[in-house]
């Protein structure tokens, strides 16, 4: 005890006490016991101020960054510690960098080291080499303790028996065994969380139409009660976890994911759960257990997963988005190999696909290709109608069948929700029943969850009424059935139909087509289109010329504004084709800027005033007033073909040669 001094006793005793895990803060409380423990021994050696340092209780000693060690640090170096205080070496530091800049420091300032065997002072040659070797001894016991460990897991691993956790839809069963939940809700659930998925092909259109349709998820939650199965409403990393799990596929998985390890200001910082690709996992063993869908499946689905991603350039073809390029994500550059993307200009349905790797790669301002999407879009649409055309009937079939099963879904989550709400009411009730009436502490709350329970029920209940009526048990109509497989006829009118969106066009020639490659050749577009089978097709499609556009008024409306503008003027000619129900190129009403525009573009002149009369021509009431008659008397000589009379469309003013009024004929009926 001569090494303890007064120098040493006129400054604070520190007292670390650390453990390396939560699991150990918890489970192992002797430990922490003999730690804090320390504070009277401390006194004992005459130190009349002690400070306690227990910030990294459930920190690892092996190098990540401690604040309580800092702390510590920094008061060893201030002068301000006469003595640090812990059970064993272990306790400070677990690796040499910080055993030894810890010892480092107490050298300098004259602060002394004491653990349950004795007082050290790391200034004494024989004090410092005995730390030194308890320090290099704390870390090879770590060393040697994780490598054990480590091997005892992947042995077990290797077999198949290592399960650190069960995923919901699994138990684990005697000798380390994974079963299929007996719970028929929660299979039937994650049944239905694949089924979507094949159905949509997106993990978050799955996520969206269950939180729709209101259908609960089960998830894992391990607290005091153990394993316990909750019901929520799915979120996307629900249901993304769900669908890239292998374990539901009936394999056994082990290293799906690993730790990086990085030096951030000199101090080692772990990065956990950083996902492996596939043929880095350490263990991979299929059929290990009964799955939810075959391996093929799951292969499947992780590469319709990754080909929805739409931040990996022109790796993939990026999951269906809105706009109306219906080929967006499909067409590759047939000059350069890259991807095509889209441009749209604000109007539905139109837009533009452009390969931009000349300006973005090499600098240079014109764009490798680019064209329009009309012409390109309806040619692949209209190729793949003919493929499949075939097929029309059986596709007919199944979206009856889809029709009547997918009515029904919510309806069977609700009644297997209801059943075991009934089951849980039922229980509720009977632990009622049991309780003393005279304990009316204990029996008001058993009262109040059987009535909730009952509560519940009853709501579950009224769901599943509600949902019946919404969704009849016949599923489609007889109409709506004939209709349907009418459609199977007629697959170009299923195509263009009002209900079927570009969203679902686009997951159907996702569904045949790999890719499309293009090339820009003179006059033309030359496609190359990869089926899903390995098949290949070549398409040439048009391009449009310059000043070419779709919005192409009809020749007969065209011929009929040149006739109406030799007769009356544009307010007059918007008039009579609004009546006669014509429509522009773009489906808009006629006025009197849109007709003067028209005929500014195709150089037809304007209605002068006086211009039929140096023709020698009359309109109706003219020429009722040249013969003195009323306009219905002029109207019927013409019905009898007595007087000769020209009418460019139906509603359009009679012409009519003056000549034509001198007739001997015409005067005697007049």
């Amino acid at each position: 005890m001569s090494k303890i001094t007064p120098d040493h006793l006129a400054r604070d005793a520190y007292v670390y006490v650390r453990q390396s895990t939560h699991d150990q803060v918890v489970r192992n409380p002797e430990s922490r016991r003999r730690q804090y423990a320390l504070r009277q021994r401390a006194e004992a050696l005459g130190w009349k101020n002690v400070v306690v340092v227990d910030d990294d209780l459930g920190r690892s000693g092996s190098g990540v960054a401690r604040q309580g060690f800092e702390r510590l640090l920094l008061a060893v170096g201030s002068g301000n510690a006469g003595a640090v205080l812990a059970i064993e070496a272990s306790r400070l530091a677990r690796n040499g960098r910080d055993w030894h800049t810890l010892l480092e420091v107490c050298g300098l300032v004259g602060c002394l080291l004491i653990d349950e065997a004795g007082v050290y002072d790391p200034r004494q040659m024989d004090d410092r080499m005995l730390l030194g070797m308890k320090g290099t001894f704390s870390e090879l016991e770590l060393s040697m303790l994780r490598q054990r460990s480590q091997e005892a897991l992947r042995l077990k691993a290797q077999r198949g028996d290592l399960h650190t956790s069960v995923a919901v839809g699994y138990v684990r069963a005697s000798g380390d065994r994974l079963e299929m939940d007996p719970d028929r809700r929660v299979r039937s659930a994650l049944e239905l969380v694949f089924c979507k998925f094949g159905e949509f092909g997106s993990a978050r259109q799955v996520a969206v139409w269950l939180r729709q349709e209101c259908i609960l998820l089960p998830v894992v939650n391990y607290g005091p009660q153990g394993r316990i199965v909750v019901w929520r409403l799915p979120r996307y990393n629900t249901v993304h976890r769900i669908l890239t799990n292998p374990i539901y596929s009936g394999a056994y998985v082990f290293g799906r994911t690993t730790s990086r390890i990085r030096l951030e200001a000199g101090r080692k910082v772990v990065t956990a759960a950083v996902r492996r690709r596939p043929e880095e996992w350490d263990v991979l063993i299929r059929d290990h257990h009964a799955g939810y869908i075959t391996w093929d499946q799951y292969e499947r689905n992780q590469r319709l997963i990754g080909d929805n991603a739409n931040m990996k350039g022109t790796a993939v073809p990026g999951s269906v988005r809105n706009g109306g390029g219906i080929l967006a994500g499909l067409l590759r550059c047939g000059h350069c190999g890259r991807k095509l993307r889209v441009q749209h200009n604000g109007q539905r349905g139109v837009a533009r696909y452009l390969c931009v790797d000349a300006s973005i790669n090499h600098a240079q301002r014109n764009k490798c290709i680019s064209f329009g999407n009309m012409r390109v879009d309806a040619a692949v649409s209209a190729e793949v109608l003919r493929v499949i055309a075939p097929l029309g009937l059986e596709a007919a079939l199944a979206a009856v069948a889809d029709s009547q099963r997918s009515g029904m879904e919510r309806v069977t989550q609700l009644e297997l929700a209801l059943e075991q709400a009934r089951y849980e009411a039922t229980r509720a009730g009977r632990q009622y029943d049991a309780v003393e009436p005279e304990n009316r502490t204990v029996a008001a709350e058993l009262e109040r969850r059987w009535n909730a329970r009952l509560e519940e029920v009853a709501r579950l209940e009224a769901e599943i009424r509600a949902a019946k009526e919404r969704e009849p048990d016949n599923g489609l109509s007889a109409t709506e059935r004939t209709e349907v497989m009418a459609l199977a006829d007629d697959l170009p009118r299923a195509w263009n139909h009002p209900a079927a969106t570009a969203d679902l066009r686009k997951r159907i020639l996702r569904a045949v087509l790999v890719e499309i490659v293009v090339r820009a050749e003179p006059g033309h577009l030359r496609l190359l289109l990869h089926w899903k089978g390995g098949d290949h097709t070549v398409l040439e499609v048009r391009k449009s010329q310059q000043g070419e556009h779709r919005w192409k008024t009809s020749k007969d409306t065209e011929q009929l504004i040149q006739e109406l503008a030799r007769l009356l003027p544009d307010a007059s000619i918007a008039s009579l084709l609004n009546r006669l129900g014509i429509r522009s190129a773009k489906r808009h009403t006629w006025t009197q800027l849109r007709v003067r525009n028209f005929r500014a573009e195709r150089s037809i002149a304007i209605y002068r005033e006086g211009e039929r009369a140096e023709r020698g021509e009359l309109i109706l009431h003219e020429a009722a007033t040249l013969l003195g008659v009323s306009k219905m008397t002029v109207i019927r000589l013409v019905k009898d073909q007595l007087l000769p009379a020209r009418q460019c469309c139906p509603g359009s003013p009679y012409v009519i040669r003056r000549e034509d009024l001198e007739q001997p004929a015409v005067r005697r009926a007049a």
